[in-house]
């Protein structure tokens, strides 16, 4: 049996800041299959890599993303919250990662790789952030879908819209529909809203592992988050899922026995 992909949640973000430059660089020499990243747009519309919509978490700055420059976000320090920074190897790169930038290292890293994009809503700016999302994707040549491609990209949400939206504008990108809680519309394994790929919790499959099988009856994907222990690991192996979401790509893989 084939094993599943393994990409790692916001960079190898156990070991080095979640969304810093240096903990992606980390998940591609650790030879994780792909990256996964969350994505806002600043104020003056820029796709920038950071998951909460306040920076208050992972920075040192305090208020919305989305109140934000660019250029202010790029005076603010998003390492030093990070308690494994004081003991890394190296200095982390501390600045906010911008998406462009994240796709230029994936790009660079000369092998294939899956880049997952997640867009967080809600947003104040909609579904601007998908039509700048796909904007940028096709500037690069990855909007198309391509399976033979070096670096193959999906676009997920845990919103509808976003979803939606995505295959709108570009109706060969592959997209993935996240869920937490496996919701009656998905317990026969359909991938609703014209996605692809279903993205449950782990938590999700341990109530509902049957989802696993049917999704794949229909011809469906499973890309599950977020699995970081060896039960973890054990369950969604087992299950057959394609994909595996984790902060600890280089431990999953370990446990795959690669």
């Amino acid at each position: 049996m084939t094993r599943p992909l393994v990409f790692a949640h916001r960079g190898s973000s156990a070991a080095l800041p979640e969304h810093t430059l240096d903990a992606y660089r980390r998940a591609i020499d650790e030879g994780a299959d792909g990256l996964e990243c969350d994505v806002r747009l600043t104020r003056d519309g820029h796709l920038v890599c950071i998951h909460d919509r306040r920076l208050d978490r992972t920075s040192n700055g305090r208020g919305r993303v989305s109140a934000a420059t660019l250029d202010e976000l790029e005076r603010l320090d998003f390492g030093s919250w990070h308690p494994e920074t004081s003991r890394s190897s190296g200095p982390v790169l501390a600045g906010v990662l911008t998406l462009e930038r994240l796709i230029a290292t994936t790009v660079d890293a000369g092998r294939p790789l899956w880049l997952l994009i997640e867009t967080k809503h809600p947003s104040r700016f909609g579904s601007a952030v998908e039509e700048r999302l796909v904007e940028l994707l096709k500037r690069y040549g990855l909007a198309g879908g391509d399976p033979l491609a070096m670096i193959k990209v999906v676009v997920m949400s845990f919103s509808p819209l976003a979803v939606r939206s995505v295959r709108t504008l570009a109706p060969d990108l592959p997209t993935g529909y996240l869920f937490e809680l496996v919701p009656p519309r998905v317990r026969d394994g359909r991938a609703p809203f014209g996605a692809s790929i279903l993205g449950p919790s782990v938590g999700a499959l341990r109530t509902h592992p049957e989802v696993v099988g049917r999704a794949h009856e229909r011809g469906h994907q499973v890309y599950v988050w977020t699995v970081n222990t060896p039960d973890e690991v054990e369950l969604v192996a087992g299950l057959g899922v394609d994909g595996i979401i984790s902060d600890r790509p280089a431990y999953v893989l370990s446990q795959l026995g690669h």
